[in-house]
């Protein structure tokens, strides 16, 4: 029974024992503790897996006794290069050296025990993989940071309608803190109107912006394209800006200041309230502003949204100036001259009055509208010069943006309406005639009436190819299904076919198409009536409305078709039509990458005409002929391609081989020359020798000595008896 043990330095090295060392390595390793041996120290024999025995041969000697590498093989052993003196390559050389063998390997454990090593030798280390790691999914993320709260709350992602219906709600409380925070702290009536409702509406508005900080710090961003969810780098990217800054004093809790007031409340001689110190509050603008350009982005009247933008906040700028206003009239003194606010008599003392009257006074200020009481002192004077330089500045641009805001949503009928003049030019200069005029005039009417004036080529040209097959896709995929030959086509087929379809507008009388003409098109019927006419103009053979189709079978120029691919009737338009077209030439070009659909449309385009009677059935069979030979040619050229390259494959195969084998006999022939080298030298020495000993020994004592030199010369070249004749012939034969 043999057993390999491995050494500690590498893992495929072995150690080829006898049985007597294998019965001593046996009860070493069944000692009351598995994983020690007798002196205490970490054993790993008991690991090594026992492997069959070496099959029977001579002896083993000393080189074979041993199987060790010198090389440190595996990379996760780097203790042992700190001890090259006791692995190498002549640690266990011989059986008599075996227990100088175990000392070694008890002496590796016990430096890998001194070394910190608390895995088995012979295993490598299992750590996470740094791929693995990088792109752990989200399960793993919350397993992992499920020890505190922080890391284990929600992720929002800001695409969904959720997250805009909670910027929806911080916008409501940002505008109440806009609004009455100044207010409050200004007009002690409305302070001290209701101060249980005030009390409610405020901390409720410091709940809503603690679950928004939570909200905000949670939110995912894109990186490289992907939603980022991890937990930890969502917080990463939030301390990074400058949100957490205002998110964290806007949450200060400034309301302590309360405490130490000097009153509870306010009063015409006590001002301003103390719900002034709320004001940290508005730090929260920002999300307000977020949620404006997400709204922005959503709305269908973006223009509209940007004019009511702009009102709010001209309102906002006149609020807190008339609040303003009001508070300087505090500090000045009320009614001590005509430009401060006047609190005698009950009329100017209710709130109504005091606001509607500051209010009045900004607007009239800050628009230069208007004549307003004169400043009397500094103060007045310095306000009155700021609240012109902001009107001039502010209401500047507020007034210039309004301005190309309006313009903006005009710009699609100016378009029009120039494109529009431009024809009437044309026409104008063209001498046409005023009834042909008149229906240009009505068409153009009626295109933009019914919003099809705009260019949807221009329109869409912004997006990628994919959005724009999506789009066309959801507006014209259920028009072409209604074509009988491409029912049950592939959809990507379709996919491509909705991208060429081009809209067209037909006036009442105009002819889509005329009997004789060659088909290039195709028509679906979008909205409106069709006729099916007779030579004569006059006759009605039948009526198409939406959904219709026709000219389907022309465009794909089937062989044997009796018409010759010619319009076989004359189609006028009863009405306004608005139809779908679809040119031969886009389809050819979209059948070419559909071998497969191309052959079950004309099959089906076949199946159209054979019904009509309007296949010639001996020209389609010659011309499917022809195509068929040509197909069979090439299928036989792909065909003996394919042997040829089977041959050349062969042929390189066997010039390999055939080289291999040439190598063989050369290296064979080499050996044979050798050989015959060396014995024609040993025969030459052989018979030297014989001659000498014959010319200088006559006697016979002569001869016995010449019996003994030629057995002595025999052996010290390692030549058997009677061998040199048996090599002779061997020679010759080969």
């Amino acid at each position: 029974m043999w057993i390999p043990m491995m050494a500690a330095a590498a893992q495929h090295d072995r150690v080829v024992l006898s049985p007597r060392r294998l019965q001593q390595h046996q009860q070493q390793q069944h000692t009351p503790s598995p994983d020690r041996d007798r002196h205490g120290q970490r054993t790993y024999l008991h690991m090594v897996p026992i492997l069959p025995p070496p099959p029977a041969g001579p002896a083993i000697n000393d080189s074979q006794d041993t199987i060790i590498s010198d090389r440190l093989q595996d990379t996760s052993f780097q203790y042992a290069s700190a001890a090259p003196s006791v692995i190498s390559g002549n640690a266990f050389t011989t059986p008599s050296k075996i227990p100088n063998s175990i000392n070694k390997l008890n002496l590796i454990q016990s430096h890998s025990n001194k070394w910190g090593s608390s895995r088995k030798v012979h295993e490598r280390s299992t750590g996470p993989d740094w791929f693995e790691t990088k792109m752990a999914n989200a399960k793993m993320e919350k397993k992992r940071s499920s020890k505190c709260f922080w890391s284990s709350s929600f992720v929002v992602d800001p695409t969904t309608h959720f997250h805009y219906k909670w910027l929806m709600l911080v916008t409501v409380t940002i505008l109440y803190n806009l609004v009455f925070v100044i207010g409050r702290g200004v007009f002690w009536e409305l302070n001290n109107a209701m101060p249980t409702i005030w009390w409610i509406l405020d901390y409720a508005s410091d709940g809503i912006y603690v679950v928004d900080t939570l909200v905000h710090a949670h939110e995912g961003f894109l990186d490289q394209g992907l939603m980022v969810r991890n937990s930890h780098k969502l917080r990463e990217n939030y301390f990074s800006t400058s949100k957490w800054k205002s998110d964290f004093l806007s949450l200060l809790p400034t309301d302590l200041a309360y405490l130490w007031w000097p009153s509870g409340s306010c009063s015409a001689d006590v001002l301003p309230c103390p719900v002034i110190v709320r004001a940290n509050r508005l730090l929260r603008v920002p999300r307000m502003l977020e949620f404006f350009d997400r709204t922005e982005t959503k709305t269908g009247y973006p223009n509209v949204f940007r004019i009511c933008k702009v009102v709010f906040a001209i309102l906002i700028l006149i609020h807190w100036n008339s609040c303003l206003y009001f508070a300087i009239s505090y500090v000045i003194g009320f009614g001590s001259d005509n430009w401060v606010y006047n609190l005698q008599g009950a009329r100017n003392s209710s709130l109504s009055r005091q606001y509607i009257y500051c209010f009045y006074w900004s607007t009239l200020t800050l628009t230069t509208i208007g004549e307003t009481p004169q400043p009397e002192n500094e103060l007045e004077h310095v306000f009155v010069v700021a609240d012109f330089l902001a009107g001039v500045l502010i209401f500047a641009t507020i007034v210039g943006n309004i301005g190309s805001m309006i313009s903006n949503m005009n710009v699609a009928r100016v378009e029009f309406q120039n494109r529009m003049d431009g024809v009437k030019q044309y026409m104008a200069f063209r001498r046409v005639s005023k009834e042909l005029e008149a229906r240009v005039i009505r068409w153009f009417a009626y295109t933009w009436a019914n919003k099809q004036a705009l260019d949807e080529e221009r329109v869409l040209a912004a997006l990628p190819d994919k959005l724009k097959a999506e789009i066309a896709i959801h507006v014209h995929l259920d028009t072409l299904k209604k074509v009988e030959i491409f029912q049950d086509c592939e959809p990507g087929l379709l996919e491509e076919l909705v991208l060429k379809l081009r809209l067209q507008v037909f006036s009442p009388g105009d002819y889509i198409c005329r009997k004789g003409d060659v088909g290039k098109e195709m028509y679906i019927v979008k909205r409106g009536i069709l006729s099916v006419v007779a030579d004569d103009q006059k006759t009605e053979i039948a009526t198409l409305s939406a959904g219709s189709v026709f000219g389907e079978v022309s465009v794909l120029e089937i062989a044997g078709n009796k018409t010759g691919n010619r319009r076989t009737a004359n189609v006028r338009s009863l009405g306004y039509s608005d139809l779908f077209c679809l040119s031969k030439r886009d389809l050819w070009e979209t059948l070419r990458d559909y071998p497969e659909a191309r052959h079950s449309l004309m099959q089906r385009g076949c199946q159209l005409l054979r019904k009509d009677r309007l296949l010639d059935e001996d020209a389609f069979l010659q011309a499917q002929t022809q195509n068929e030979t040509i197909n069979e040619a090439v299928s036989r050229l792909d065909t003996t391609m394919k042997d040829v390259t089977t041959r050349l494959s062969n042929l390189v195969t066997e010039y390999y081989n055939q080289n291999v084998k040439l190598n063989e006999k050369i290296t064979e022939l080499e050996e044979q020359i050798r050989v015959v080298k060396y014995h024609s030298i040993t025969d030459s020495k052989y018979e030297d020798q014989q001659g000498s000993n014959v010319e200088n020994d006559s006697t016979s004592s002569s001869s016995q000595s010449t019996v003994f030199g030629t057995y002595a010369t025999r052996r010290s070249f390692n030549v058997p008896k009677n061998s040199w004749a048996r090599r002779r012939r061997k020679l010759k034969s080969t």
